[in-house]
C-alpha cells in the first residue's frame, strides 16, 4: 500500500473487523441485485426509511455490483478505498447493523 494510500485510513478504520467490511459486501450486493433472494424479486424498496440515505445508496449500489459474484470476504483496504466519504462516515455509524439488511431478504444458497 502507498504511502498517500495509508493516509487517508482514519485510526477509527483499523477498529472495526473483518466481519462488518464482508457484512457490507454483503449488503451491497443485495442492494445492487435484491432479488438474488431465494423466495422472489423485490421492487420499490424504500433503502432510505431502512436507514440508507440515497447519497450512500448509490456508492453501495456500485460496490455490490463490482463484487456482485464475489466472496464478501474482500480486503478491508480495497473495500474502504471505494467508498465515498458520506458512505464511510455511514459504515462507520452502522457497521454493528449491516448484517440486519440480509436477514430482510430470504437467504442466498450458499451450498
Amino acid at each position: 500500500m502507498s504511502a498517500e494510500h495509508q493516509a487517508e485510513i482514519p485510526p477509527q478504520f483499523y477498529q472495526i473487523k473483518e466481519v462488518h467490511f464482508a457484512d457490507l459486501i454483503r449488503a451491497a450486493q443485495l442492494i445492487f441485485l435484491p432479488s438474488r433472494g431465494i423466495s422472489g424479486v423485490y421492487t420499490d424498496i424504500d433503502w432510505e426509511a431502512i436507514g440508507i440515505p440515497n447519497e450512500v445508496l448509490e456508492n453501495l449500489k456500485a460496490l455490490g455490483e463490482e463484487y456482485q459474484c464475489s466472496s464478501p470476504h474482500v480486503s478491508p483496504e480495497i473495500i474502504w478505498s471505494r467508498l465515498t466519504p458520506a458512505s464511510r462516515v455511514w459504515f462507520l455509524e452502522n457497521k454493528d447493523d449491516l448484517w440486519t439488511i440480509e436477514e430482510m431478504f430470504p437467504m442466498l444458497d450458499e451450498d
